[in-house]
């Protein structure tokens, strides 16, 4: 089993509202799908990456306005790493200061310089200078300047009670390598070891257990090339000993989900097909997109879900799908 890093990082908001301004306002990246959890449409589930949504550039969000706060501990995420431009850190704690965010740093992260803030629920976050990011895209069209902008996800960061039944399984079932050690936090990765293939695991015996809830993670995914590398993936799993679901459409993505050893919610997502698959590229986040077996109770849902406008600009519109 071997995948080529991370789809995407999905937690739990507060504020719809406030979660849109932070994520495409504060950190410029591109609201690129605004549909609702399929599991529950009473709630939006926003997706924000680079322009096009690439696989790797995606945070999405599970927001609830009124969220209980989640706790961090083992068994969880503990922090999300995000890439921008080693020469870019400068212009981070800039504009971090200027929007009144409180940052730690900067900080040595396996020989990159990064900062540390939390979101408005209290997700922890860092932007780490990569020299290899200036090779991925931006979103273009945000307020942050392209050359600056967050290249997508760098690394998660799991806290684990104990490190070795996590480091096994990520070794020797899910095809990473040993990459680094710092302290009590050891760094696995794959494919070229650039951003976006990175885990580190923090060793956080003693702690207590995370909570989900709002400001935490709730799952990390991970890519596949297609639907048969996903299918190979989940009989590997299988095979390990993992309980892992059934491929389950996401309209964006097809979907294999499974608890690590310690007990972090990992997924198989696949690549395609896609955030264009029902909106243009132009459009991306435009409109309220619901898939074919939800989209008959659409006039509810637009009732029951609270408008939501971009920074600076009008509602945005709940037309209808043209599937």
């Amino acid at each position: 089993m071997l995948t080529s890093g991370i789809h995407h990082v999905t937690a739990i908001a507060g504020e719809p509202q406030r979660n849109l301004e932070f994520y495409a306002g504060t950190l410029g990246v591109r609201l690129v799908k605004r549909t609702v959890n399929f599991d529950d449409p009473t709630t939006y589930h926003l997706y924000f990456g680079d322009g096009t949504g690439r696989p790797g550039s995606i945070l999405t969000f599970f927001p609830w306005s009124g969220a209980r706060a989640g706790r961090h501990g083992y068994g969880q995420v503990g922090v999300t790493s995000l890439a921008i431009p080693t020469a870019s850190l400068g212009f981070w704690i800039q504009r971090l200061i200027s929007k009144g965010i409180e940052y730690t740093g900067p900080v040595q992260r396996f020989g990159e310089a990064g900062i540390a803030f939390n979101d408005p629920d209290g997700l922890t976050l860092e932007l780490i200078g990569s020299d290899r990011a200036d090779a991925l895209p931006a979103w273009e069209g945000g307020p942050v300047p392209a050359e600056h902008g967050i290249r997508g996800v760098h690394a998660v960061n799991l806290w684990e009670e104990g490190h070795a039944p996590t480091a096994d399984f990520l070794t020797g079932t899910m095809g990473f390598r040993e990459a680094g050690e710092e302290g009590n936090v050891r760094r696995y990765a794959t494919s070229d070891g650039g951003p976006g293939t990175l885990v580190d695991v923090r060793d956080a015996t003693g702690f207590w257990r995370g909570t989900m809830g709002a400001g935490a993670v709730h799952h990390v995914a991970w890519r596949a090339a297609d639907d048969d590398a996903q299918l190979a993936m989940r009989a590997e799993l299988i095979t390990a000993g993992a309980s892992a679901t059934p491929v389950i459409d996401r309209r964006y993505f097809h979907s294999v989900y499974f608890h690590e050893p310690g007990g972090v919610l990992f997924e198989i997502a696949t690549d395609g097909p896609g955030f264009s698959t029902d909106e243009a590229p132009s459009e991306l986040g435009q409109s309220l997109k619901l898939p074919p077996w939800i989209e008959p109770r659409r006039a509810s849902i637009e009732e029951a879900l609270p408008p939501l406008h971009l920074p600076g600009s009008p509602p945005l519109s709940g037309d209808a799908t043209d599937d």
